[in-house]
């Protein structure tokens, strides 16, 4: 399917957008499933200026959403309408700053935060090697892994509004809890400032090889997966509710329960985003029917089915 071309219009609003438009550009390239339709118009905003440029005067009936990596994401086969923004390398600076301070773009991945505070002697921030994806995203849903989260060492946020106004939310402000921040769902990230403490770079560096093991060694990773799946319901894990419940290895069409981790669904190659999102619910069902808990996803579900 295809959207209508929506391009002629953006472009008469924002004549002085210095970053790219694409109409009807294909989403599956973007998500770690390789999976979904096409964004009606894809932009790439060549900095933060821009993009604040933008925000400001994009119609409010056109919806705006931000995607990273996607390595948390799983977008619908009708594909998103309106206008979806990703950001560049102009938002992935990395900067080490005194006090064992790291600045780091919402488009840095969270595995090269990690190393460049390994690098610099700064400990606290190894746990995003564990995590698949960029800081917009981390600070968004609070990451964590490795038992450590974004709220452990966050000392400000920096993004911009949908009115196109520049925010800053210090740690109090964004309201984190366990996989959430109650920071305004129209803010766009765009910088993060992490402090951590002063550690041995070679320690460190160990640290992080341990977490590439664990990963490796316990989870689907180089395949097309989504990450986990479920969040952890309180005082309990999401994998074991789910192999309790008999679906590890369960199948719909090429999309199955991982036989690793049963918390990762994984494409084989010709699923379809019904057929992970289906398979997902089912999941869920099965869980509610033997155990009474209602899992909740944690793989953010976009666009039209």
């Amino acid at each position: 399917m295809s959207f209508p071309d929506i391009t002629p219009r953006l472009r008469a609003q924002l004549p002085e957008f210095r970053g790219s438009l694409e109409a009807n550009a294909a989403t599956a390239p973007l998500s770690w499933f390789r999976t979904g339709g096409p964004a009606q118009v894809l932009m790439i905003p060549a900095d933060e200026d821009d993009l604040a440029y933008a925000l400001q005067r994009i119609d409010a009936d056109i919806p705006v959403l931000v995607i990273g990596l996607g390595s948390n994401l799983l977008i619908r086969d009708g594909g998103i309408p309106g206008v979806v923004i990703r950001l560049g390398r102009a938002f992935a600076d990395i900067r080490i700053e005194p006090d064992c301070r790291v600045r780091a773009g919402a488009a840095a991945p969270d595995v090269k935060v990690a190393r460049a505070a390994a690098e610099a002697g700064i400990a606290g921030l190894s746990f995003l090697r564990g995590i698949p994806g960029m800081i917009g995203g981390a600070l968004r849903m609070n990451g964590g892994a490795y038992g450590g989260e974004v709220k452990d060492v966050l000392l400000e946020a920096r993004g911009i509004n949908r009115r196109g106004e520049r925010v800053r939310f210090d740690l109090a402000s964004m309201g984190f809890s366990y996989r959430h921040s109650d920071a305004p769902e129209d803010v766009i990230f765009t910088e993060a400032l992490f402090e951590g403490q002063p550690g041995d770079r070679d320690a460190i560096l160990a640290e992080m090889n341990v977490i590439t093991e664990a990963r490796s060694s316990t989870q689907p990773v180089n395949t097309r997966t989504g990450g986990s799946t479920f969040k952890n319901p309180t005082g309990a894990k999401a994998w074991q509710l789910v192999d309790a419940a008999g679906c590890r290895g369960l199948r719909r069409g090429d999309a199955q329960v991982s036989e690793l981790h049963c918390n990762f669904l994984i494409n084989h190659g010709s699923a379809t985003a019904a057929d992970i999102e289906g398979l997902g619910e089912e999941v869920r069902r099965r869980v509610r029917d033997t155990s009474g808990v209602e899992l909740e996803w944690e793989i953010k579900r976009v666009g039209i089915s």
